[in-house]
Order: structure tokens, then sequence, then C-alpha cells
């Protein structure tokens, strides 16, 4: 999911001002957490559908960002597999990657996610073939992932929980949910769902690094990968619908939860 870049406006005095006139208006200070909260949902990537739920799929790329996420790896998995030749698996997997980008440009379409993705590919790449140890090429992930974890547990303590900032603006909420007591624990409570799913693949797929099983290691990654966040997503969304009072604002207050 994309960041909010900084643009603050800034409007400039007279030249010939003096006195109180040439202070500095504080709406010209800087974006406010407010304002940074506004960017940042309205540029992570995450969207509703015409029936005002959440559109999982749409929100982590579509197909082609699913396929994106999950192709390097499962080739470089399979090839090392069956070949156990760690530069050609990594070439492979570097190969698929640098496809998808090309399609993306040459297609029009936007290239953030792909781009993104081959520098990944190419950094664990790096990686595993600086150690000579094919599990390496996950380790990266692991560290990535963990920062997350500590990010969105602070964002919780801080009383910014970033299930809020990302949904609040998709329900006309902005960060007005943060003077509601109960929002804030909704929203708490979604984003540990998002911390499990991250913790949940440290769980499983650690164990398989410290073993050097690469087979079982590249098949969790692929199937705990955004898959699995996608279904965090989801259960994060429910679980932090509004209250039926607030169900003008705020359409998929008839969600009902389960699978």
């Amino acid at each position: 999911m994309s960041h909010p870049t900084n643009e603050p406006g800034a409007s400039s005095e007279p030249s010939g001002a003096v006195g109180p006139a040439s202070r500095p208006d504080p709406q010209q200070a800087g974006p406010t957490a407010a304002d940074l909260a506004t960017q940042y949902a309205a540029r992570s990537g995450v969207k509703r559908n015409h029936s005002g739920q959440i559109d999982v799929l749409s929100s982590i790329g579509g197909v082609q960002g699913l396929a994106e996420s999950i192709a390097p790896g499962l080739v470089f998995t399979v090839l090392f597999t069956i070949t156990t030749d760690l530069p050609v698996s990594l070439v492979a997997a570097l190969a698929v990657s640098a496809v998808f980008t090309g399609i993306r440009l040459v297609s029009r379409t936007p290239v953030t996610q792909a781009l993104a993705g081959l520098v990944g590919v190419a950094f664990c790449a790096f990686v595993a073939l600086r150690t000579g140890n094919a599990e390496d090429f996950f380790l990266p992930g692991f560290f990535i992932n963990g920062a997350y974890i500590l990010a969105m547990a602070a964002s919780v303590v801080l009383r910014w929980p970033f299930a809020g900032l990302l949904f609040g603006l998709l329900r006309n909420e902005g960060i007005e949910w943060r003077k509601d007591p109960v929002r804030v624990r909704a929203y708490s409570l979604a984003t540990w769902i998002i911390v499990s799913v991250l913790a949940l693949r440290l769980v499983v797929q650690v164990p398989l690094y410290l073993t050097e099983n690469v087979a079982a290691l590249g098949s969790m990654r692929v199937a705990m990968g955004l898959p699995l966040y996608a279904l965090g997503l989801w259960l994060a969304w429910v679980v932090s619908r509004p209250r039926p009072a607030d169900s003008d604002s705020d359409s998929d207050s008839g969600i009902v939860p389960g699978m």
C-alpha cells in the first residue's frame, strides 16, 4: 500500500508586511495529523465496490497484482526444488518479475506495484546469492513482516489504529471516528486481526526457514501471502463496521460476519 506525499501549500505574506501581519499563518505550518491520515487513506489502494462493501480483489491490485505477488516466489520454489540450482532459480524469479513490470509499461497501467515487486525480488535474490542458501531468498520478508507488526501495534497504542486509517475515509468518517471510543475500539480490534495474520506467517514460516525446508517454505509463502492478507483485510472491515445507528454513513452495515 502506498504512502502519502507531503505537499503542504504555502502563500507568502506581502514583502512589506511588518508586525503581527508578518507572522506565519498557523494553517500554513504544514499538514496536520488529520491531513496525513486522509492522504494515506486516499492513496492506500483500498476500494469499495458498487454495493458499498470492500472490494478485496481490487484492493490488492486485482488479478494482475495477485499474480505479480505470487509468481516470482512460486517459480523460484518450483525450479529450485526440481534443479537445486540456486542461480538459475533466482534468475528465473527475477525474469518473471521483470516481465510483469514490462507488461505494465507496455499497457501503460500504473507500474508502482510491479516495480516495487521487482526491486523486492532483486534484493531477495541478492541476499540468497550472497549467502548461498536458497532459504535466504525468503529472509527479507520476515523482517518486513515484523516491521509491519510493530508499526501496526504502535498505531493501536497511539490510538491511531491502522484499520481506521485504511477504512475511515471509505466510510466517510474521515478521522472523526477517533472522537468515539467505541469506533476506536472497533478499529483497534480490526488492526489486531491484521496483525494476527502477519504474526501467523512468522509462526508458520520461521520454523520452516530454520529447518531449511525450501519447498515447504516457498509453498507457505505463496499461500500466506496476498490471499491470506486479503482475508484478514475483509475480516477487519467486517468487525469494524459501524453500529446500526451510523448506517446512514456506511452502507456496509448489513454485512454478516462469516464466510
